[in-house]
């Protein structure tokens, strides 16, 4: 049973003198929400097997705006959680019923393009597809493309650290951010890098991006923006096993090519797939590989023979290459629909999102097959196959009693199954709630207090995003975090400037 921290109810007998006042900070038409019908759809991000109504929701239009409410949260001791476009599968965006949420979706201008440099700067309400959109009339894109770039936010990609088909290459977003504005919660407004490629001083970028809105809120991106490459083909390959599969994926890696996107799909994940989109994927395979080339012609020639012997020496019994635009674009499109295709033959489906290392992957497809018979539910896999990251699409139905709750021990004995093999919790979907009681099988107990510090430092009084990530968060005192002068007077010796 999922636990979040307790309402608290001097905030609530509050609530209309907290309307009143966010009213005077948005005084705009439909700035602030607070009919129980109007907050529905704010009730729950794209894990939707949890739900909450925030106690408001507001929707600010400036950084003034946002900095005013996090001020006057901060001096009322008010929670606060962020929202993008509640794309995000782990509950980073589950509202509280004592909680502000903050909504950023009325931050949606591109504010700058840099042709220069490279770099584009937007609001975090603008989609991850509408970047590439701004650009590529002149032939760039943004590199990161989650499969729910038309709808997902960049701000939530930030949050998340999300990835996307074309990451092996590329990146995930903390490769291709390039600065932030964030206001604390406190008010403060801060500027972090920028179109600069090296930075001085920490990397408060790398600790934002993948943050999961427990730091502070973001209001401006400064992104990187790539050429598209001259040429990009993909290449379809089918195999009789998994194991076939993930062998090729190893022997790809291993020869030195890094591909464009290198994608996994099983069984299930085909056929539910092909009846889906229609893009051709052979329906007679136990695996199926999505290879995609880029770059000039006669490398994406040379390389696609090379990928295509090394196919053939792992058993590959399928292999058909893209002949144009439009087919390499349809062959990505069948991947990229493969949740809602899912959607389509089972009442609901829970999305995983672990990451191990690629020579596990046979290993671990196996391990999922028995935890499927172990919990009496169905299991497709769809993942990102090049750097290993997971996800696995658990079939079940919400209105059959005992069935969610079978759908989250199975969820939860994947994640177990990534860190036993050397893997992570998450790749690109983050903690929130889904996996924040599996933190203690992978970080140790000082490993969570150091993160917990972190926190402390941005957000000691634990108002933003309150119970996500952390299993139990300490206090201040309870991590007994040095100050300035105590170590002054612990350590007389460091010399102070």
């Amino acid at each position: 049973m999922l636990r979040m921290p307790e309402p608290d109810q001097h905030t609530l007998a509050r609530r209309k003198d907290i309307i009143a006042a966010m009213r005077d900070i948005i005084p705009s038409q439909g700035g602030v929400i607070v009919d129980d019908d109007q907050l529905r759809p704010y009730e729950c991000d794209g894990l939707m097997a949890y739900r909450q109504l925030p106690m408001i929701v507001v929707l600010p239009e400036n950084t003034a705006q946002v900095a005013a409410i996090l001020k006057y949260c901060h001096t009322n001791k008010i929670r606060v959680v962020p929202r993008g476009a509640g794309t995000g599968l782990s509950g980073g965006a589950l509202p509280m019923a004592d909680a502000i949420t903050i909504s950023m979706m009325k931050f949606n201008r591109v504010l700058d393009i840099d042709w220069d440099n490279r770099a584009a700067v937007v609001q975090p309400g603008v989609t991850n597809l509408g970047i590439t959109r701004a650009v590529e009339h002149k032939g760039f894109y943004y590199a990161p493309d989650p499969s729910s770039q038309i709808a997902c936010s960049i701000g939530g990609n930030i949050a998340e650290n999300s990835g996307g088909v074309h990451c092996l290459k590329y990146g995930l977003t903390t490769n291709n951010v390039l600065g932030v504005e964030m206001v604390t919660i406190e008010g403060e407004i801060l500027r972090v890098g920028g179109k600069g490629l090296d930075q001085a001083g920490y990397d408060l970028l790398g600790i934002i991006t993948g943050s999961e809105g427990l730091l502070g809120i973001v209001t401006e991106v400064t992104v990187r923006i790539l050429r598209k490459p001259e040429t990009a083909r993909a290449l379809l390959l089918g195999f009789n096993s998994s194991e076939e599969g993930g062998n090729c994926v190893a022997a790809i890696i291993a020869a030195g090519i890094i591909p464009g996107g290198l994608e996994m799909m099983d069984a299930p994940a085909i056929k539910a797939t092909e009846e889906f989109v229609q893009a051709g994927y052979p329906l007679d395979v136990e695996a199926l590989l999505l290879v995609e080339l880029d770059g000039p012609q006669v490398e994406v020639d040379y390389l696609i023979d090379r990928v295509g012997k090394i196919a053939k020496d792992c058993g590959a019994v399928y292999s058909r290459i893209s002949e144009n635009e439009e087919e390499r674009l349809l062959f990505w499109s069948g991947r990229k629909n493969a949740f809602p295709a899912i959607g389509r033959i089972s009442p609901d489906y829970m999305c995983m999102d672990g990451t191990i290392p690629r020579g596990r992957l046979s290993e671990v497809l196996t391990g999922m097959q028995d935890l499927s018979k172990k919990h009496g539910l169905g299991v497709a896999n769809v993942f990102h196959a090049g750097d290993g990251n997971l996800h696995p699409l658990i079939m079940f139905d919400a209105n059959k009693a005992g069935d969610l709750e079978k759908a989250e021990a199975f969820g939860a004995d994947i994640l177990k199954l990534c860190v036993a093999v050397g893997g992570v919790l998450s790749g690109e979907h983050g903690i929130g709630v889904e996996k924040r009681d599996l933190m203690g099988e992978m970080f140790t107990t000082d490993d969570m207090k150091h993160q917990e510090r972190i926190k402390m430092a941005f957000d000691e009084d634990q108002l933003l995003n309150p119970g996500k990530v952390f299993p139990t968060l300490h206090g201040c005192g309870e991590l007994k975090t040095l100050h300035a002068k105590a170590v002054a007077d612990k350590f007389p010796d460091i010399p102070r400037f």
